[in-house]
């Protein structure tokens, strides 16, 4: 009976994916017909072509890879901390690299040289966020080393967290409204700000950071039965913690890095993947949960980018709209909710 309920599950999620896939790339301003969709991937044709090559293709990818990322790490920090509350942003990442960002682009007039060198670089906000979330990463693996505790981990990281969010609170309230206003935008997320280069950027770094996640699967499901069941197991606790920690460090920084602090995807999905394929098994789960993170994110976009609108809106708030309450009631339905 369960392996049908899997297969099930699988054929709702690969269903969803292309369908989703499809829409978003036919979908917009300027509705492509499914006739000449195709098509138009092949043959230079003045309109159709452009738009998808240069705009929709390059988005819906860029929606793949955040949404499998941040969903797989999500999974990640959930299973180690065996906590279903956890998710990308625990350790800090997100926050550190919007204090970066917001170092470049709230200054203002206290750095004239700096916004010179960096603000007008295309990969300006990019490398702000990666170094932001990166010194954070360096910060937290230290700490690792010394902290046994899952849990002290855990704690501090949300403390880094509470400190950075607060420094980025103070430049906010201090700075102009035209760098709050860039600022705020920023903090929305977007899809549809990568072109091909940074694509792939972000493909090789996702790939190695599921890379990793892939080669840890056996200590990820030891660690759901606790520590002394993975130590029997032979399992090096420290280091099977200090590749998770990598590897959501990968996941989350480059996505913050290219298309910004996208809220509630890797807390959400695991638990929605969940309660349509049921197992616990690393193995089956994480490319479940891939996928559903792409069709969640491909989904939201789709709904921002209003259909048949020149309007766009937040795709925070849409991720936040559409997925707490469809968690809230696939919880109550189901009276349960576990890593």
């Amino acid at each position: 009976m369960k392996q049908v309920s899997y297969g099930k599950g699988w054929i709702l999620l690969i269903t969803l994916l292309v369908g989703l896939l499809i829409a978003n790339i036919s979908i917009g301003s300027v509705q492509i017909p499914l006739s000449k969709l195709f098509l138009s991937l092949y043959t230079d044709q003045p309109l159709f072509s452009d738009i998808l090559w240069h705009f929709r293709i390059p988005k819906a990818l860029t929606c793949l890879l955040a949404g499998s990322a941040l969903a797989t790490a999500g999974l990640l920090m959930q299973t180690l901390f065996r906590n279903p509350m956890a998710g990308p942003d625990v350790l800090g990442l997100t926050s550190g690299a919007s204090l970066l960002v917001a170092l470049v682009i709230l200054l203002g007039q206290f750095s004239t040289i700096f916004k010179g060198v960096l603000f007008h670089n295309s990969w300006s906000v990019a490398l702000a966020a990666s170094l932001g979330g990166g010194l954070v990463f360096i910060l937290i693996i230290s700490i690792a080393k010394y902290v046994k505790d899952n849990a002290a981990l855990l704690i501090i990281g949300l403390m880094i967290s509470a400190a950075t969010s607060s420094l980025v609170s103070v430049m906010q309230y201090t700075s102009k409204a035209d760098d709050l206003q860039a600022f705020l935008i920023w903090t929305l997320g977007s899809m549809g700000n990568t072109n091909w280069t940074e694509i792939s950027v972000l493909a090789i770094v996702v790939a190695l950071g599921l890379g990793i996640s892939y080669g840890s699967i056996k200590s990820l499901n030891s660690w759901l039965l606790g520590e002394n069941y993975a130590r029997s197991l032979n399992i090096n606790m420290g280091r099977s913690r200090l590749w998770i920690v990598v590897a959501t460090g990968l996941l989350t920084g480059s996505v913050t890095a290219f298309c910004g602090p996208i809220a509630f995807v890797g807390l959400a999905v695991p638990h929605l993947v969940r309660l349509i394929i049921p197992v616990t098994n690393h193995k089956i789960l994480m490319p479940a949960v891939m996928m559903g993170g792409s069709i969640l994110l491909l989904f939201c976009d789709l709904v921002a980018q209003l259909p048949g609108s020149t309007q766009i809106l937040p795709l925070n708030a849409i991720t936040s709209l559409i997925g707490a309450p469809v968690v809230i009631w696939m919880v109550i339905k189901s009276k349960r909710i576990s890593v």
